[in-house]
């Protein structure tokens, strides 16, 4: 198959579930949403009893969300990735100057006269993703292994910096532009807290999966056996956490249509500008097309969880930076998933000997063949 074939192609590599990963996500949205409306006490129910700063029912799906996609990682091959530091440089450079700064400067065009929303646009730009973007990543045949570990660095520049960036960008720089100024406090160890139990509690089960089983039963029978099995319980995950995000804010997101409109407009410029320039910086300094997506989707994406917990923590449930804060994976569930089609059919034009190479990865965790039930020729 040639690199000039359809790029249709590449959606009927994928399996039925994958191909229309996008109808299920949007269906978890309505229900959600639906829920949220039918009962409107749901939200306060759920949140009731939580896991740090998270509800309960949210924490426990965003943990089994992550844990396989983490079980796939191949930690053993973590040490070749030590010489790579132009990818970890540029890496960090894409989540900790870039997007900052343009989030900041989005907020800013497009929300000038509404603070409480910008300020929550801009804890969206600091909140460097840690989560989803192990799916994403994973069904666009990125590396599983590199993002690992650019979710790993961004882990520890959260917990260094977002308390610091979050008063340089809420609290100096507009006071530099002669605005109104918002009070900033959150400290290192909430951060730090919560990055250890929403990554670091799946990522060690991951592991000691993955060592156990391997020792166990074998590498054939881990990798042909048990993550067939496992895998499709992310998109579970995914779903679960999803319906119920949107269950909680779904009276939120109805009564105030506008308004989420305009805080829409500048994430979905974000995502755009973030991937893209991600993607052809990172081709254009020689990276293989799976760092390059995993470095693309790494950039684009964001930690919403940590962004709502400080919404909520230092602004409160019922503030503007809150609803933004929700408003944010309403808008990047479908767009990352758009991206990780554009950066399949991207992979075809930029890099038509990775398309031979790999495949795309499904939620089942085998790799699909050229079409559904047929063999690869």
């Amino acid at each position: 198959m040639n690199a000039a074939a359809p790029s249709s192609s590449i959606v009927q590599k994928l399996s039925v579930i994958d191909r229309l990963l996008p109808v299920w996500i949007f269906a978890a949205m309505g229900l959600g949403i639906g829920l949220g409306r039918a009962f409107p006490d749901l939200g306060a129910k759920l949140d009731t009893v939580k896991l740090d700063t998270v509800s309960l029912p949210i924490a426990v799906g965003l943990l089994w969300m992550m844990y396989p996609v983490l079980a796939k990682v191949r930690y053993g091959e973590l040490g070749r990735l030590r010489t790579r530091g132009k990818l970890f440089t540029t890496s960090l450079v894409l989540n900790w100057v870039v997007g900052p700064v343009l989030m900041f400067a989005l907020a800013w065009l497009f929300l000038p006269d509404l603070p409480e929303y910008r300020n929550g646009l801009v804890l969206i730009g600091l909140a460097r993703c840690i989560a989803m973007v192990l799916i994403w990543n994973m069904l666009a045949c990125g590396s599983n292994e590199v993002a690992a570990v650019l979710v790993a660095l961004n882990s520890v520049f959260q917990i260094l910096f977002y308390s610091v960036l979050g008063w340089l960008f809420l609290t100096v720089i507009p006071g530099w532009l002669g605005a109104e100024v918002t009070a900033f406090d959150v400290s290192m160890g909430s951060i730090a807290r919560s990055v250890l139990i929403f990554l670091g509690v799946p990522l060690v089960a991951g592991a000691l999966t993955r060592i156990g089983l391997t020792r166990l039963k074998g590498e054939a029978w881990y990798e042909q056996r048990f993550l067939p099995r496992l895998g499709p319980t992310a998109l579970i995950g995914l779903l679960y956490t999803i319906v119920l995000m949107f269950a909680m804010q779904g009276e939120k997101i109805t009564r105030l249509p506008l308004d989420v409109v305009r805080i829409s407009l500048p994430l979905i410029v974000y995502f755009v500008i973030m991937f893209t320039s991600a993607f052809f910086l990172s081709r254009k300094l020689g990276f293989s097309y799976e760092e390059t997506a995993s470095l693309s989707f790494t950039a684009a994406g964001n930690n919403f969880e940590l962004a709502i917990a400080v919404a909520v923590g230092v602004f409160g449930m019922s503030s503007g930076e809150a609803l933004a804060g929700v408003v944010g994976p309403l808008i990047e569930v479908p767009a990352l998933i758009a991206l990780v089609y554009l950066s399949l059919w991207l992979k075809r034009r930029l890099f038509p000997g990775a398309d031979d190479a790999v495949l795309p990865r499904r939620f089942d965790g085998n790799t699909p063949t050229s079409g559904p039930g047929e063999a690869r020729p």
